[in-house]
């Protein structure tokens, strides 16, 4: 899904704004001025078109998830766990070492 200014695809292919899209697990919605983005593993993201994201999993993947989320164990010690397991002590150390080209 890459999503710019007002524009959403999905594999290359434009979805019409405003126009709710599901295929293969995955679906887009449109909530208000927000565009939101749902897959049937869990995971919802949604922005607001120019600088706010949300990022919402469901309670089956507590302590699955892993990157700029966290590991969703409700354990502060374990937040900026860095690609490699070590834990970052700042966070930009820790945002900066999931960047990708």
């Amino acid at each position: 899904v890459v999503a710019e200014g007002q524009n959403v695809s999905v594999n290359g292919a434009a979805v019409p704004q405003g126009r709710p899209y599901l295929h293969k697990g995955l679906g887009v919605t449109w909530p208000g001025d927000w565009v939101a983005v749902a897959s049937s593993l869990g995971v919802r993201v949604a922005w607001d078109r120019h600088l706010a994201v949300t990022v919402t999993v469901e309670p089956e993947l507590r302590g699955g998830t892993w990157g700029l989320c966290g590991t969703y164990t409700d354990d502060p010690a374990d937040d900026f766990v860095l690609p490699d397991g070590d834990i970052a002590a700042f966070a930009t150390t820790f945002g900066s070492a999931w960047k990708v080209p």
